[in-house]
């Protein structure tokens, strides 16, 4: 129960720590936005107050770029133009060019371009081109061309009357000229206010997101791996947003011309049908024949002008009454100063209208009509006007210019384009940053730390067969993966959990693992140890002297390294393996009866030859050992033993056994062995001689520098030895020594 009720705390805490932290970033968030919109309203507030050429208008958008990141960037810039899009509705169609400023200050920041002065200037051409030319275009297709008009006239007029360019490349690069100014202004006290800005405000600004976020340790965007998971999600997401773009705008493009032509058709037919109630279908012959002559025709004509007159989209408005031989003129009214043709002029059929011929000639409906010919581009409507009787005596016709339509069907694009790519580009933000923190940053975090799992996990392996196993980094790959700590319900939560869970076992594992080979490595130990003092216990002169050797070979080694001798060779390991093989130095001597180990007296030549085969046997026994065992365990030590066993009894000067190796011919663990050997010798006590005294074994020592022994272990013996003395003759002898015994080796 109380276990339960610690994890319910726990998870308790945690949680509210979660809220906390939401809260925290939440008001952040808000606090920067809102900082944002103030630095973008009140210069340019200012800037119209005071009648400064500049529009000020992104200054809190690129600050904020440089403090918070993609979101509250864009958000900050688009939110400035949908608050000025109240009072201005084409102002939101701006909107566009903020988000793509917001976005590529982000981006520009954090590539370091806003450190050097020359950097910066590339950010301002940038940014004057994206406001200024960009800027430029969406002007003209939204207002027209207002050449001379707005804070860059004098410069458009200039390029227009000194460089002889025309009206529209003079206002582009007149807008660009006047942004350069505006965006380095913009820039340059970014750039400034930021560097004054505390460096705790800047880190808890950092990449203000309302998602929450684990620890991001051992993350990179773009550098945990070569094709960043995160690049491919925004590729998708770019392509998705382009496509699905494209797509909406296409069809919303020809669904507003459906629109437009309908509203024309629509247009027209009223025009056509005020026409026929105005015109009295029983003079119509009368009026073709005699025209003006006939009562009522002129005050007809000036009806049919005013009708037309009041649909600014009508171009032409006519009346033809249409026979065999061509359209015979009605009434057909003057457009643009250029008179229309006179009552009964009879006018060629166009090639394009023999389809509709019989039609026409036997007065039915036909659809609207639009053609392209040397009147322009029309859309026209045919209405039959019937007298009395129901015949039709002539067709009302309208005409409008389709070139109107191309006119608005390129502000409605624009328009469109304008909003769904703003408004796509805050979505895209919002989506990447939900798959940045939700997967990608989880996804990169748990296969990093799954990197350096596997690579622990491999030098444990290497390191349990040398037998020196540190599971540090292994731990901290596992508390690495704990951090992470992702608690949500999804796929990603659920594989988090296995990846902790495996992660952990894996831990557990090796520990275990490690435990088992530590044990067996231990009782390894133990049985060669063991083996070699029962090998040393016959000889009843030797005493404890295995174990002290072994304590002077580490004592020597250590002190060594300390004075920086064979610093390559004497590692901790290769240390710690010299200890572990000095107790079999002298194993070989398992060859040697125990006549000879055991002799109170001087040795024979015979007998001393077969005493010093216990170097050559010694090595064959562990050599042998090795070879049995194959890959069973680690020979590690069993190595340094095998030079030892074979050659302690070598000399410096070459005069040695049993091979007379000579100078570094001879293994550094053999030569450190026999400095041991016969230190521990003399000092000893042994059933037949007392203990040398130190100077008296130190001298002997000392005098075998050059000849006998390594000058350098010598010399770092010497340094160490006395201390050594003091610790081994503290060790009371059991067996009271005879004085004039010679030393046995």
């Amino acid at each position: 129960m109380r276990k339960y009720v610690l994890k319910l705390k726990f998870k308790l805490k945690r949680d509210w720590g979660a809220i906390k932290e939401f809260f925290s970033r939440s008001r952040n968030l808000i606090l920067l936005i809102v900082v944002g919109l103030l630095l973008n309203v009140i210069p340019a507030k200012l800037a119209i107050f005071f009648g400064i050429p500049l529009f000020l208008d992104c200054l809190g958008t690129v600050l904020t770029a440089m403090l918070g990141g993609y979101l509250p960037a864009v958000i900050v810039g688009f939110s400035v133009n949908a608050i000025n899009g109240i009072a201005e509705p084409v102002a939101m169609y701006y909107g566009v060019l903020s988000i793509f400023i917001a976005t590529l200050a982000t981006f520009l920041f954090r590539r370091d371009f806003f450190r050097s002065i020359w950097k910066l200037l590339i950010v301002i051409l940038l940014f004057a081109l994206i406001g200024g030319g960009i800027g430029s275009v969406f002007t003209y297709a939204l207002y027209g061309f207002n050449f001379g008009e707005g804070i860059s006239a004098p410069f458009a007029i200039a390029f227009h009357d000194v460089m002889h360019w025309n009206r529209f490349i003079s206002q582009f690069f007149a807008d660009i000229v006047i942004d350069v100014f505006d965006k380095s202004v913009i820039v340059l006290s970014s750039a400034l206010i930021y560097r004054y800005i505390p460096h705790r405000v800047k880190v808890s600004l950092k990449d203000v997101s309302l998602f929450k976020r684990s620890n991001d340790k051992g993350f990179s965007e773009s550098k945990s791996t070569r094709h960043s998971l995160l690049n491919k999600v925004v590729a998708m997401v770019i392509v998705a947003e382009v496509l699905l773009g494209g797509l909406a705008s296409t069809i919303g493009f020809f669904l507003y011309r459906d629109n437009c032509v309908n509203n024309f058709i629509s247009i027209a037919k009223g025009v056509t049908e005020a026409a026929t109630i105005a015109i009295d279908a029983e003079k119509v012959d009368e009026y073709v024949a005699h025209g003006y002559g006939v009562d009522g025709y002129a005050r007809t004509r000036d009806v049919l002008t005013g009708i037309r007159e009041s649909f600014p989209q009508t171009k032409y408005v006519y009346v033809y009454k249409i026979l065999d031989d061509g359209c015979h003129v009605v009434f057909d009214l003057d457009t643009d100063g250029m008179p229309g043709g006179a009552p009964g002029d009879v006018i060629s059929f166009d090639p394009s209208f023999e389809p509709l011929l019989p039609k026409l000639l036997a007065g039915e409906e036909i659809d609207p009509i639009v053609s392209d010919d040397q009147f322009g581009w029309l859309l026209t409507v045919y209405k039959p006007l019937h007298n009395a009787a129901g015949k039709t005596v002539a067709y009302v016709a309208a005409d409008i210019s389709m070139e109107s339509i191309v006119r608005d069907e390129a502000i409605f694009f624009v328009k469109l384009l304008s909003l769904f790519f703003g408004l796509s580009l805050i979505i895209m933000i919002v989506i990447i940053e939900v798959m940045k923190h939700g997967f990608v940053a989880p996804v990169n975090k748990m296969s990093s730390a799954a990197m350096k799992i596997s690579g622990a996990t491999m030098r444990a392996g290497f390191a349990l067969r040398m037998g020196n196993l540190d599971l540090t980094r292994i731990q901290s790959a596992v508390d690495e993966v704990r951090e992470i700590d992702i608690k949500s319900n999804d796929e990603i939560g659920q594989l988090y959990d296995y990846f902790n869970a495996m992660a952990t076992d894996t831990l557990d594992f090796i520990q275990l693992v490690r435990d088992q080979i530590l044990r067996i490595q231990k009782m390894q130990n133990v049985m060669i140890t063991e083996f070699a003092e029962l090998v040393e216990a016959r000889d009843k002169n030797t005493g404890d002297h295995i174990k002290k050797t072994a304590e002077y070979v580490e004592a020597i080694a250590k002190e060594l390294r300390a004075e920086g001798k064979f610093k390559d060779v004497l590692s901790a390991g290769y240390i710690s393996k010299l200890k572990q093989a000095a107790p079999l130095h002298d194993i070989g001597k398992i060859a040697v009866s125990d006549l000879i180990l055991n002799k109170n007296g001087k040795l024979t030549d015979e007998e001393f030859a077969i005493m010093k085969s216990h170097t050559t046997e010694g090595g064959k026994i562990l050599k042998k050992i090795v070879e049995d065992a194959g890959d069973t365990f680690d020979a590690g030590y069993l190595n340094e033993s095998i030079e030892m066993a074979s050659f302690h009894h070598e000399k410096w000067d070459g005069s040695g056994y049993p091979n007379h190796l000579k100078g570094e011919e001879i293994p550094l663990s053999a030569r450190i062995m026999a400095v041991a050997d016969v230190f521990d010798a003399l000092i000893a006590e042994r059933v037949y001689k007392k203990g040398f005294p130190y100077e008296k074994a130190m001298a002997i020592i000392t005098e075998g520098a050059g000849k006998h022994f390594d000058p350098d272990i010598v010399e770092a013996f010497t340094h160490i030895s006395k201390k050594l003395y003091d610790a081994r003759t503290q060790i009371k002898p059991d067996v009271q020594p005879s004085e004039s015994a010679p030393v046995k080796l």
